[in-house]
């Protein structure tokens, strides 16, 4: 008997063994793959840009970056950071034959050149099918990203793998959200009844004109909203909820806004009640979105050469603020079950500007190790065919946070998503809509 057990724990040890080394060389295997591949970062000298090259850089040193923006000055500067395995490339967004030649030798394409709010065509996406390059975007507006989803037969026939909304949110919200109603629809007796997504950033979060244009034309569009799987349409920046989103953020004011992850969770995930909200600091910027959507006109708000003069008048005032405000970011996703279980999910980071590249740079590196199928997809489809591995890219998206961990909200049990992350223990309020 004795000898008998001693083979099975022998054979037991040799099949871990034999697992870790699979796993091993697999992740040789994918490392090996990564670094000798060829990334474009388009919009690369803007903060959302520049920051997921650095991000980039960082996770994979050995990757080749190459910056694409219209600025050879700013360019040059971005490169610098990045060191030798990185260059410059003169790329203008509104010429398709410049993109589609920057796209040639490239094995990847981050399209970060927002905002994305009114454009009328998917052209980068376009150039990536046609060049057969792999895409990502990280694209905050809803016509957009199922515009974009309307590639996928071309995608497919293309044989790219593409994700339209990737990156901070959203993109690793999307992505929370999923596993909340994963870990829901396998360990509740009851389905997934309402999922609310509410975000906070202080001020433009350090990433400028971009964002406030985008938040200004977000303003001129209704809010798309889901009850009970009807779709409903209310006006943008109202039905205000206070918000805790723990220690180093708060209980913070969020606001109604049109984002693109609520049709799409609600339509992939299966969620009957779902809608997003987004609060900024400090509290008059709020005050001052909720004025502009009273007594300017929607149309207004929707005309991008309006929108842009805006931002030139606002621009120097928000930057000053910024000083002072920071750029905290958190975001809090609540999924609540038909048996009463409420569960959430939370991301808290210091500064926007860095989070948002780690989060578009996970993206890009799930992509870049072949986890994602041909066609475009939104983060949140199930995994093994937009993400793979949806915990490799979450804890890539973790560095630095202040707090990252899922949550039972009814015994107020606490779970860590990563063992080798330190969670910050909160003490929750949920509060039902």
């Amino acid at each position: 008997m004795a000898r008998a057990l001693l083979h099975l724990n022998l054979n037991k040890r040799a099949t871990i063994m034999a697992r870790a080394q699979e796993s091993g060389e697999r992740k040789v295997e994918l490392a090996e793959r990564v670094g000798k591949s060829r990334v474009l970062v388009l919009g690369g000298t803007g903060r959302v840009g520049s920051s997921t090259a650095i991000a980039l850089s960082k996770l994979c040193p050995d990757l080749r970056i190459v910056v694409a923006g219209r600025n050879r000055e700013k360019g040059a500067a971005v490169v610098a950071k990045l060191g030798k395995n990185s260059e410059f490339a003169e790329v203008d967004i509104d010429d398709m034959e410049s993109v589609e030649k920057a796209l040639h030798d490239v094995d990847l394409v981050v399209h970060t050149a927002g905002p994305f709010q009114q454009a009328d065509r998917c052209a980068v996406l376009e150039a990536a099918i046609q060049t057969k390059t792999a895409y990502i975007d990280v694209c905050d507006d809803t016509r957009y990203a199922w515009r974009a989803k309307s590639y996928m037969s071309k995608a497919l026939a293309a044989n790219i793998p593409a994700i339209t909304t990737g990156g901070i949110y959203p993109g690793v919200s999307n992505v929370m959200a999923a596993e909340l109603v994963r870990a829901a629809r396998s360990e509740s007796k009851g389905e997934p009844q309402r999922l609310r997504f509410s975000y906070y950033t202080a001020g433009t979060g350090g990433a400028g004109p971009t964002i406030l244009a985008t938040s200004f034309l977000l303003l001129g569009e209704e809010v798309v909203a889901y009850s009970k799987g009807e779709k409903v349409k209310l006006k943008p920046y109202s039905g205000m909820l206070n918000i805790d989103f723990g220690k180093g953020i708060g209980k913070r004011d969020v606001y109604l806004l049109n984002l693109p992850e609520v049709t799409s969770a609600h339509e992939v995930l299966g969620v009957p009640t779902v809608s997003a909200r987004f609060g900024t600091a400090p509290f008059f910027w709020n005050w001052g979105m909720e004025v502009m959507t009273n007594l300017l006109p929607a149309e207004f708000l929707r005309d991008r050469s309006k929108v842009q003069n805006l931002v030139q008048l606002f621009d120097p005032v928000v930057r000053a603020v910024d000083g002072i405000a920071g750029e905290r970011v958190s975001m809090r996703v609540d999924l609540e079950c038909s048996d009463g279980r409420n569960t959430l999910a939370l991301f808290s980071h210091k500064r926007l500007s860095v989070s948002v590249g780690f989060a578009t740079a996970a993206f890009v590196l799930s992509i870049l190790e072949g986890s994602t199928q041909p066609g475009v997809w939104f983060p949140e489809e199930p995994e093994g065919i937009a993400i793979e591995a949806r915990e490799a890219l979450l804890r890539r998206s973790a560095q630095g946070t202040i707090s990252f961990a899922s949550m039972d909200g009814g015994n107020r049990s606490e779970r860590a998503w990563f063992r080798n992350l330190s969670v910050i223990a909160i003490k929750w309020h949920i509060t039902k809509i």
